[in-house]
């Protein structure tokens, strides 16, 4: 297993030591790899890749193209840490991040630092992140870091390093929490063996200080994320579910009085404590960034009056600037009384003119970085600039740059990093790494996450850390010395209260649920007319048959035929509409935005049903032939129907019958009644062409119902009353009615003792003409009230439950 592995020089190895040999901790775990061999292991890290891919772990990727979502890419062979130097890290990382929570304490309160000479005030001034509305503003228990990482990196001597502070929303655990996932499934034995420490308990320690800061009594917490374009935003929505918080927006959220309430359905929810995973000037455009579409306006005077509580506080972004390193050391004697025991990289502050001297002269061997994390103006700095790379026009720049604001930059020693095996699937060569690892605070201390979120580089230059790059993770082993005591974040089982209800449902989630069962309803009305559409032109209709015209014209109306294909046969035009991704109503855009409601709430998604949307998006995205057939349509089709039949038997047999689901299946409903009515339209009108109704039975799945019914070949009457009226058929338009009927009756809010809402009465009065109806009495302008009543109904919804207006690209086009 490790022939071959040969440690870069100069820096010191994970797995090998200085003679060449494998660390005592790292020989079990070798012993183990070269038991399952090379194709086994190449099975097993497989697994662990398809699992990754099938759960939908993703990273958000900003390049020319704009935001993609990038695969999550995991290195197969875990980072080993012993008991023993695990110590000594946490130890180190407690004492910084209680170091950090004071002087956070001081500078938002009285500034004694400052005021004594200790820190420069352009140190604090200068940063973006000091917030001057919450000057004076302590937070409720006390705390400003609950939550605190830190990216630390091991040099040639051995000893562990800090490189970066994150104190503003620290991202990374539920990586962390994805890779050991994956790594356990697929190496389920050797995990179990190696003794690594459980990571629940420090979720389970952090959890529970949070529940503590809740004074509704209720244990509402709210996770409250930038939304699904963010970066990081998959791992907002699996620390949501994991945690059992509520995942919200800024928009789910407002201040009344001096309170925090989310909007859900049922009406406003008191929300006394939120973890923050959006940046602080970003949380309230009224006393923050006033271009802010991200916060709650008067969030600042809900956390100033103690009607709410972040984690972190607002402004706790300040102590993560680079600028501070400078000045750490000598604040750990005045806040702790003694020095830090973990050295972090050497920095100078360019602020001080002894100081910039210094980065001057020793250039060549230092990093150059801004001092508040932010872009420099005048310099192009991307992360950090080697200053050796520094060209000499680059070098006046910078000399001009230090005299005017030199209090922007600081100058840092370059990290010589360790680093660790990683398997290529030939062999395992050594690559850099910086591994963060995370805290929360306890009533007891800094709780520490066994474990962290490790990030190896792809080449070996040490400066070129970023996921945004591409770069891989991998999952981290803390080794016990001893048994390791199982943990999970369930409350003990004697201590559970029983309850029926899954929590709170967002007006914001509710709106996509609707409109993710509306998507997918609509996907299948499409992918049944192109299968009836091929599946005609192969049987016995021509290609200019009226009922082939019809069912183009249909396909047309919603927008899945294309205009920039003359005199293309219809199954050309059927190919496109399963294939093409600039048309509206076409297969790729609606699986689109099905994927992108659905992953607004991936909180409220069991893997499976997810795993049927991603299938779904593969089904779609899979490579076409060059001269594609009408049977490669119609194959393409009746596959993407089977996925969303399983996902539509997910949804109803998988999910409880709570309020989330309600409008997922309301939205369905409103869209399969919307389709029956234009499929009626088209093909039971008198005069229809011949075959007109038998196509109608088939888009409505009730063949074999006819069929075994009827022996005699279709007529408009028993059609009619098959696919109108016949509440036991659950594709007729009356199955849809009194389901929507039923759901709106126990929807929240809603009062028994006050008449019926507007909804309510709209479907009761389907209901009641269609029982007082005969299928022969209909016409078309019954067809086309009836639609009307639909659309009707889905608006009467939307304002009455959702924070939005319906989407307008989701109108039935006239």
């Amino acid at each position: 297993m490790v022939a071959g592995y040969a440690p870069l020089p100069g820096v010191r190895d994970e797995m090998m030591d200085a003679d060449g040999h494998p660390r005592p901790h790292w020989v079990p775990f070798l012993a183990a790899m070269a038991e399952l061999g090379r194709d086994e292991l190449g099975r097993r890290f497989g697994a662990a890749d398809r699992y990754l891919r099938d759960s939908g772990v993703f990273y958000r990727v900003y390049d020319d193209a704009g935001g993609r979502e990038r695969p999550w890419a995991l290195s197969h062979i875990p980072l080993l840490i012993n008991q023993a130097d695990w110590a000594q890290l946490a130890k180190g990382l407690a004492e910084r991040a209680e170091l950090l929570d004071r002087l956070l304490a001081d500078l938002y309160g009285p500034a004694n630092l400052v005021r004594n000479g200790a820190l420069p005030a352009a140190a604090v001034a200068g940063s973006p992140e000091f917030l001057r509305p919450l000057v004076g503003v302590k937070p409720r228990g006390g705390r400003f870091l609950r939550f605190y990482a830190a990216d630390v990196g091991r040099g040639p001597d051995g000893r562990w390093w800090v490189l970066s502070d994150r104190t503003q929303a620290p991202s990374g655990t539920g990586y962390a929490l994805e890779n050991r996932l994956a790594l356990s499934r697929a190496l389920p034995d050797v995990s179990r063996n190696m003794r690594m420490e459980r990571l629940a308990g420090f979720f389970q320690a952090f959890r529970t200080s949070l529940l503590k800061l809740d004074r509704t009594g209720e244990g509402r917490i709210g996770l409250l994320t930038p939304g699904a374009l963010n970066e990081t935003y998959f791992e907002h929505a699996l620390l949501a579910r994991y945690l059992g918080f509520l995942l919200v927006e800024g928009e789910d959220l407002t201040v009344r009085g001096d309170a925090l309430f989310v909007r859900t359905v049922g009406g406003l929810k008191r929300l006394d404590v939120l973890m923050r995973r959006l940046d602080s000037d970003f949380a309230d455009p009224l006393e923050l960034n006033a271009r802010s579409h991200l916060g709650v306006p008067g969030l600042v005077q809900a956390v100033r009056s103690g009607g709410a509580v972040l984690a972190n506080a607002l402004g706790s972004g300040l102590v993560e600037a680079p600028a501070l390193m400078a000045f750490l050391p000598r604040l750990a004697t005045h806040a702790l009384g003694h020095g830090l025991s973990l050295p972090h990289v050497g920095t100078w502050w360019c602020g001080q003119e002894a100081e910039r001297s210094q980065v001057m002269e020793n250039l060549d061997s230092l990093v150059l970085a801004p001092a508040f994390g932010t872009a420099v103006p005048g310099l192009k700095l991307q992360g950090l600039v080697l200053g050796a790379d520094l060209t000499a026009a680059d070098r006046r720049k910078l000399s001009v740059l230090l005299s005017r604001r030199g209090s922007d930059l600081v100058g840092q020693d370059v990290a010589r990093l360790s680093t660790m095996p990683v398997w290529t699937g030939e062999r395992l060569i050594p690559r850099p790494f910086t591994l963060r690892v995370f805290l929360a605070a306890t009533e007891e201390g800094w709780s520490v996450m066994p474990g962290g979120f490790c990030r190896i580089s792809e080449t070996l230059d040490p400066r070129a850390f970023s996921m945004q790059r591409g770069d891989r993770s991998a999952d981290v082993w803390v080794l016990a010395d001893g048994d390791v005591a199982e943990t999970t974040l369930l409350p003990s089982p004697d201590n559970v209260r029983v309850r029926r209800s899954s929590g709170t449902l967002p007006s914001r989630a509710a709106d996509n649920l609707f409109w993710l069962g509306r998507y997918l309803e609509r996907a299948e009305a499409t992918l049944r007319l192109v299968r009836a559409l091929v599946g005609r032109l192969a049987e016995i209709e021509s290609a200019s048959s009226p009922l082939v015209t019809r069912l183009l014209t249909l396909l047309s109306s919603w927008g899945a035929m294309p205009r920039d294909l003359a005199r293309a046969t219809p199954g050309r035009y059927a190919v496109a509409a399963l294939t093409r991704h600039d048309l509206p109503g076409a297969l790729p855009q609606l699986v689109k935005s099905a994927r992108g409601s659905a992953s607004v709430i991936r909180d409220r998604f069991s893997p499976d049903a997810w795993r049927a949307l991603v299938d779904l998006e593969s089904c779609v995205d899979a490579p076409v032939p060059t001269s594609p057939s009408e049977a490669d349509a119609y194959e393409r089709a009746d596959a993407a129907l089977r996925i969303v039949a399983a996902f539509s038997g997910l949804a109803s047999e998988n999910m409880n019958r709570l309020t989330g689901w309600r409008f997922l299946e309301m939205g369905r409903r409103i869209e399969r009644s919307i389709a029956i009515m234009r499929f009626v339209r088209t093909f039971a009108e008198p005069g229809a062409p011949r075959g007109a109704l038998d196509v109608l039975l088939q888009l409505a799945d009730s063949q074999i119902t006819y069929r075994s019914r009827y022996v005699t070949m279709e007529a408009r009457g028993p059609v009619l009353d098959l696919v109108l009226l016949d509440p036991e058929n659950p594709r007729s338009f009356a199955f849809q009615v009194q389901r929507m009927a039923a759901h709106l009756k126990v929807l929240p809010g809603r009062d028994p003792d006050e008449p019926p809402s507007f909804a309510e009465r709209l479907v009761a009065r389907m209901q009641a003409d269609l029982t007082a109806s005969g299928a022969d009495a209909f016409d078309i302008g019954d067809f086309e009230a009836l639609e009307g009543d639909l659309m009707l109904l889905s608006d009467e919804i939307a304002s009455h439950y959702f924070i939005q207006e319906p989407a307008a690209d989701m109108a039935w086009p006239g």
